[in-house]
């Protein structure tokens, strides 16, 4: 009996070997005797010694490895739920059709259907537009620490998606707005994602500085959709002028009309000077009210740039696309000059001053190197700026800086060449 009891100990034993060499791979172990009355555990804990060492720390880097694969879990959770967020946000800003200006049939004016739970899905955006922000503030350290190829491409693909995120933000404020026009609660939130919007491509901004050191005329400023509120206004009036130069490069596909370029709106006339192209009509330039029809073509996605002289004796206007001259009259406003102490905005068509917008005469594209000059330029000077030439003067009256505009309502701000960035 005492035999058979050493016989199975010895099994034990050998049961014990196959198991642990499973978990450790190649080691030895060693079979002590034990006293037939004492328990088998009790006794192999008290002689366990460094294997026991050993088999402890291996279990706690087994946990270790544990916590770090359910970390890794939580973060693609974290990733799915942000992109499923995304997805929500993508299907539920989709505007559906409208007429031509955006306008319905009874002639209220909406830029896209209106949903239920309004108040809900603008807190929804705007928990995604922080994430955003959030992922911003990581990319600036990044590129700080990193100044590499593959934190520009970071910072460019960061950069579409925010202009993405903008786009789907603006329309759904738009669209609530419109179904509420009173709610307070609403225009308050439309304030924060609109200031959000702002600080967001202020940052960029200055992460592009940092990066390139460009010029402060390098810039465009972009209107991704028709709004009563999105605009830039300029810092300064203007003179008065009794002749003018009016320059700007511009990009839209919009349709029907490309809207306001700008508009220049003085005490008692809100169009003492205006680009106009809305509905079906031909682009108009107006002058103290006064309208003459211009022979441009732009409305195809392309960049074009546009000039247009004006003089006050006899009313003579000259206009030039890409450099060369499309068209000429005569009798606009003859003999009325340019009034002073004016608001020029860029981006909508004033009914009053400083304000007073319509979205059915936003302007929707992109804009550029607007300049104004209290001078009817040459055609050998219209057509160096056309063509980036070196000896291409800026506008004396208003130059295009970054720090002669103010921009308001989530129009954005990218980095910009003449003819290297065209189309």
């Amino acid at each position: 009996m005492e035999g058979f009891s050493w016989k199975l100990f010895l099994l034990s034993c050998l049961a014990a070997a196959q198991s642990s060499a499973q978990d450790f791979g190649q080691t030895q172990f060693i079979c002590t005797s034990v006293p037939k009355d004492m328990d088998l555990c009790t006794a192999t804990m008290q002689n366990s010694g460094p294997a026991e060492d050993l088999k402890t720390t291996i279990i706690q880097l087994r946990e270790t490895v544990l916590q770090q694969k359910e970390t890794i879990v939580n973060q693609k959770e974290t990733i799915r739920e942000l992109t499923s967020k995304l997805s929500r946000c993508e299907s539920q800003s989709l505007p559906a059709a409208a007429g031509p200006g955006g306008r319905r049939p009874g002639g209220k004016n909406t830029m896209g259907d209106v949903s239920r739970g309004t108040t809900d899905t603008l807190a929804q955006l705007g928990q995604t537009l922080q994430t955003l922000k959030q992922r911003l503030e990581n990319l600036e350290q990044y590129s700080r620490g990193n100044n590499t190829v593959q934190a520009n491409s970071l910072k460019d693909l960061l950069q579409n998606k925010i202009d993405d995120m903008e786009k789907q933000v603006l329309s759904r404020v738009n669209t609530i707005e419109e179904s509420k026009p009173g709610s307070r609660n609403d225009t308050e939130q439309r304030n924060r994602v609109e200031s959000t919007l702002t600080s967001l491509h202020h940052r960029i901004t200055d992460l592009e500085k940092g990066k390139d050191t460009r010029p402060t005329d390098k810039f465009q400023l972009t209107f991704p959709l028709r709004t009563n509120y999105m605009y830039a206004k300029a810092k300064r009036t203007l003179p008065e002028m009794y002749s003018f130069s009016v320059c700007l490069w511009i990009k839209s596909n919009a349709s029907p009309g490309v809207g306001t370029p700008f508009s220049y709106a003085v005490p008692g006339q809100s169009n003492e000077l205006v680009l106009i192209e809305w509905s079906n009509n031909p682009m108009e330039i107006l002058i103290n009210d006064k309208v003459a029809k211009l022979p441009f073509l732009i409305n195809d996605g392309k960049w074009h740039h546009l000039c247009i002289t004006w003089t006050t004796r006899d009313g003579m206007w000259e206009a030039f696309q890409d450099g060369v001259m499309r068209g000429s009259g005569e009798n606009l406003a003859p003999y009325h000059p340019i009034k002073p102490e004016g608001v020029l905005v860029l981006g909508q068509e004033q009914d009053t001053l400083g304000g007073g917008f319509d979205a059915t005469q936003a302007f929707v594209g992109e804009l550029a190197n607007l300049n104004i000059w209290n001078r009817k330029l040459s055609i050998a000077e219209i057509y160096n700026l056309a063509t980036c030439n070196s000896k291409a003067p800026a506008g004396n009256v208003f130059s295009w800086t970054e720090s002669s505009i103010e921009i308001f309502g989530g129009a954005t701000k990218w980095t910009f060449e003449p003819c290297r960035s065209l189309n």
